[in-house]
């Protein structure tokens, strides 16, 4: 099994940057892609962005795309979400997910959710 602790979650002004950081522990081995969906209040989950096992294939939600950036350290198991010019409509809990599969198949494949952190932006 796999575990996945987000962190990096905060409460930030319009246009600001903020970095997310997801930490994966137990038989990481497993995990092939890994990346970020989101859920605002009252609103569905959406995917966010997902990198391959050596960050080499990357994906972005429409949303995000030009402005996020997903980036995985594999010496420190962990997967980051670098988030730059925020805007009120990023505001959502932000969940790290990991897939045992092919990163193009996570939207559908996710096999380890981490437990979400808080991202809110203010305008």
């Amino acid at each position: 099994q796999v575990q996945l602790v987000e962190s990096g979650g905060g409460l930030v002004q319009a246009g600001d940057s903020l970095r997310l950081s997801c930490a994966a522990s137990g038989r990481t081995f497993s995990l092939s892609g890994m990346g970020w969906f989101r859920q605002g209040s009252g609103e569905e989950r959406e995917f966010v962005a997902a990198a391959s096992r050596t960050g080499g294939v990357t994906y972005y939600g429409d949303s995000v795309k030009g402005r996020f950036t997903i980036s995985r350290d594999n010496a420190k198991n962990t997967v980051y979400l670098q988030m730059n010019n925020l805007r009120p409509e990023d505001t959502a809990v932000y969940y790290c997910a990991g897939t045992e599969f092919n990163v193009a198949t996570i939207r559908h494949n996710v096999h380890y959710w981490g437990q979400g952190t808080q991202v809110t932006v203010s305008s």
